[in-house]
């Protein structure tokens, strides 16, 4: 055999088999990681963060243990904050510093869970027919566990990036006085300054059907804000009612406050949206996006979308919705007090004052007295920067084919806002895919497909590379 076949044979023999080797490697990789994922996905529900009774400087001080285990300096590291039981998690996977760092953020709080409202324990991972039910699971501590996961592999895989990776869980985004993003921001800016942010409590891929139609990167939001509604009344002994009860008259002014709907307005991310929707839908659907993708809205496909899904329905408009009561002093006495709490999330150009005066209009009872919880606070949309689509564009192509990615208005609020109006553009995606009108955060059985988390977990790898290098990088697998 001559040089030059012996050469041709030893290639058409070796490369197959180190393409196998390196196959099995990566698959291996892959199922090893998924395992400390699951590990820390289990220690971050199993630690309680709510409000009431949490702590989420035991849950920072787990997950920094588990990234000084992995190999990252003490000093880059910290748990931080003035609050004894409300502190952050930031740490640093350090690059050459020839780019400015990204930041990679989560919430470590919860809402509170009770177990008696639960099919299962809240604050117990619980795998169930290809679900991983828990409270935090889907907001946001699934988005967390795959950040952590993520970072944990990069440092033990020795990546080399061009530029520091920050990597942020927060307390308090979900209420309380010690938001952990605003406290940074005030105390320790020097530690998340960066280019940019990527928030894994946002977007993410869509499931219709158990298929994946699309990648949402959110990059607008809602504007948070709640109002009191409150009746006083002499009230007396409940052996005399009268007429005039206050729990009746909050109720009679509540039900008129849920037929109240605000008009129907759409920004440049919406439109984008429903575009982009539109090719991946059919029949009267697609047709209604593509209407509300211009101006002026049309009225009636407005109205069909809006029926249809209260995800639409949310991008088309403000929405307020009663969601706490508290009436009442004794079962034997008339109520002197009834207050209710209608939490609104506005669209990014709407007034907090206009929305109050709706919902006084909406009542129609001078007696019914609608007060401000707290001035709300809007962000500025972040411009759709090339890099950071590009990246998220070759990531998604590599793991799941053609799946368009769609920019978004998120629907709820998040720590983002802080950073937006700071100055720091902010992406929200995950790699999470979630049923959009099966949507069970800060809700019963609170849950994620397991399939989903484990790619959640790829994606952020392949993200975090991706963005780290001059030069996006062939898919690892």
């Amino acid at each position: 055999m001559t040089t030059r076949r012996r050469r041709i044979h030893l290639a058409r023999t070796v490369i197959p088999v180190l393409m196998l080797c390196a196959s099995v490697a990566a698959q291996r990789g892959s199922a090893e990681y998924d395992r400390v994922g699951r590990g820390i996905l289990k220690e971050l529900v199993e630690t309680d963060t709510t409000q009431t009774t949490g702590n989420t400087t035991l849950a920072a001080e787990r997950m920094a243990a588990r990234l000084l285990a992995a190999g990252f300096p003490r000093a880059d590291v910290q748990v931080v904050g003035d609050a004894e039981r409300r502190r952050n998690l930031v740490a640093r996977y350090r690059g050459r510093g020839t780019r400015k760092p990204i930041l990679f953020l989560a919430h470590l709080d919860v809402v509170d869970a009770r177990r008696e409202d639960w099919t299962f324990d809240p604050f117990v991972l619980t795998e169930r027919d290809g679900f991983f039910y828990g409270r935090g699971t889907l907001d946001v501590k699934g988005g967390a566990a795959t950040l952590m996961t993520s970072f944990v592999q990069l440092r033990r895989e020795g990546f080399a990036p061009d530029r520091d990776l920050i990597l942020a869980l927060t307390a308090d985004e979900e209420g309380g006085n010690n938001n952990g993003v605003q406290w940074l921001l005030a105390n320790r800016r020097d530690l998340i300054d960066a280019e940019y942010c990527i928030n894994v409590d946002a977007g993410g891929g869509e499931l219709r059907h158990d298929k994946l139609v699309a990648l949402d990167v959110q990059a607008a939001e809602k504007v948070y804000v709640s109002f009191t509604l409150t009746v006083k009344n002499p009230g007396g002994h409940s052996s005399l009612p009268t007429k005039d009860n206050a729990i009746y008259r909050l109720g009679a002014g509540l039900q008129r406050v849920a037929s109240l709907e605000f008009p129907a307005r759409t920004t440049d991310v919406t439109r984008g949206y429903f575009s982009r929707m539109a090719d991946l839908s059919s029949g009267q659907q697609a047709a209604d996006m593509r209407t509300v993708a211009a101006e002026p809205l049309d009225a009636a496909a407005v109205a069909r979308l809006s029926a249809g899904s209260a995800f639409y329905n949310a991008l088309l408009r403000t929405t307020c919705v009663a969601t706490m009561l508290r009436a009442g002093h004794a079962e034997n006495a008339l109520p002197q007090t009834a207050q209710a709490t209608v939490n609104c999330r506005m669209l990014p150009d709407d007034k907090a004052v206009d929305v109050q005066q709706a919902l006084e209009r909406a009542l129609a009872d001078p007696q019914i007295v609608v007060a401000l919880v707290a001035p709300p606070v809007p962000s500025s949309p972040s411009p759709l920067a090339p890099e950071v689509f590009t990246a998220i564009e070759t990531v998604s192509k590599a793991m799941w084919g053609h799946v368009p990615i769609v920019p978004l208005m998120e629907t709820g609020a998040t720590d983002g806002l802080f950073l937006r109006n700071a100055g720091m553009p902010v992406y929200g995606v995950t790699g999470i895919a979630y049923d959009v009108e099966d949507v069970r955060s800060h809700g019963k059985d609170e849950r994620i497909l397991v399939r989903s988390y484990y790619d959640g977990i790829q994606f952020i790898y392949r993200l975090a590379t991706a963005l780290g290098r001059s030069v996006h990088p062939s898919p690892r697998h």
